[in-house]
């Protein structure tokens, strides 16, 4: 029997079909292998963290009440409100909770349902590269054509690695066939916070070619230094943008798979229709802890970004000291690290080597790119730093041991 199908577009576009079958994801495979190995896993990126004891004890508030059933299929009110009211104070931004906001499972079924839903079959996406492995097998699912802009990198006065956004690349991405341009800021695997004028070319070319911008924003309030600004709240670009986040991140809940979408009433209308025939809803319970988790005064947001911090430091001074090249991220969860200077330019054969050789786990950054193919990068390797200080300073000590022969 034929099983050919969307599924392999999808696979294929992931990088993913070998030999006509479907391999599990980067992630999948790496946490199995540190499983396996009992390797330290900075590869998947899961927090060691329990989330804020107000968030935590308002799930197990809600469970206790009866909260267990099927949700509205737009979300309890309650949270849609909080989203509506969270916007509004950090951003400036206005939303209507019953017409402009929807509950998500996660924001993976928020970028699915949008894609699905607006993108046509020969429409192109644009996204930066590397960029989130969903995101191209979304785009494949719904037919579209992707169309990427890699960050280019050099070398930092200090230097560290430095990766940025070409805007002229960028201008170069967008053509008549453009129907949306999908933005993750702060941006994974890399860290990276575009600046307002990589934003404002963004929404120029999204105005000039009548594009949808579509935004991952999950790594909103885990920022080092300056605060996210969402391209929703730059001038002429509210209408024509879907903003997507989620709770999984912030409030170290990955689990709970919570997520939401802003947008004009007719953008909600339509990613509805098909978001309905996913999930319907999810997380009864859960959906009033986000609500409370939401409502946190700045201080606590403030709190959790200034612990992740220390941890990013930790990370990227002990990688530094073991001799890798290091990108040190202005937010999110990982860091780049540059293999090259310990000897080792191929970072998929070396992410293969390090469980056995090193007993830690890490993602090559070339399962980000199109093809697998990262050109200037193939030396590179996300590592994730959103783990317990003691993994991270055990995989430190590992990772020095097996370096040490290379120096």
């Amino acid at each position: 029997m034929d099983t050919s199908g969307p599924w392999t577009r999808a696979s294929a576009a992931a990088g993913l079909l070998v030999d006509g079958e479907a391999r599990p994801t980067v992630f999948a495979r790496t946490s199995a292998r540190a499983a396996e190995l009992g390797a330290f896993n900075l590869g998947q990126g899961f927090p060691d963290d329990d989330p804020p004891e107000v968030v935590a004890e308002a799930a197990i508030a809600a469970i206790r009440a009866g909260r267990n059933q099927y949700p509205p299929g737009a979300g309890e009110r309650v949270l849609r409100e909080a989203v509506a009211a969270h916007q509004e104070q950090w951003y400036g931004l206005t939303w209507d909770p019953a017409r402009e906001v929807l509950v998500t499972t996660g924001a993976t079924e928020a970028l699915a349902a949008t894609l699905l839903a607006l993108v046509e079959p020969g429409d192109e996406v644009v996204t930066l590269e590397p960029f989130y492995d969903q995101y191209a097998a979304m785009i494949a699912l719904a037919g579209g054509v992707h169309r990427t802009v890699p960050l280019v990198s050099r070398a930092g006065e200090d230097g560290d690695l430095v990766l940025e956004v070409d805007t002229t690349a960028l201008r170069a991405a967008f053509s008549e066939r453009t129907r949306a341009v999908l933005v993750n800021t702060p941006h994974n695997p890399t860290g990276v916070m575009p600046g307002p004028e990589v934003l404002e070319v963004i929404v120029e070319e999204a105005r000039r070619h009548d594009a949808l911008i579509i935004t991952d924003e999950v790594y909103e309030h885990l920022t080092f230094g300056s605060p996210h600004r969402p391209i929703a709240a730059l001038p002429g670009a509210q209408d024509r943008t879907v903003s997507i986040s989620s709770a999984g991140k912030t409030f170290s809940v990955t689990g709970w798979k919570i997520g939401w979408i802003t947008a004009r009433p007719e953008l909600v209308t339509a990613i509805t229709g098909v978001k309905q025939w996913l999930t319907y809803s999810s997380g009864a319970p859960f959906q009033p802890a986000v609500a409370e988790g939401l409502a946190m005064p700045a201080s606590a947001f403030e709190e959790l970004a200034a612990d992740l911090r220390s941890r990013r430091d930790l990370l990227t001074a002990g990688l530094r000291e073991i001799g890798f090249r290091l990108s040190v991220p202005e937010a999110g969860y990982f860091t780049v690290a540059d293999a090259s200077p310990l000897g080792e330019t191929d970072a998929d054969a070396l992410a293969e080597r390090l469980p056995a050789e090193a007993g830690v786990v890490a993602i090559p950054l070339s399962a980000f790119y199109r093809g697998g193919d990262a050109g200037a990068a193939r030396p590179f390797l996300r590592l994730a730093f959103c783990k317990s200080r003691s993994t991270i300073e055990q995989a430190l000590e590992r990772l020095e041991a097996w370096a040490a022969p290379r120096r």
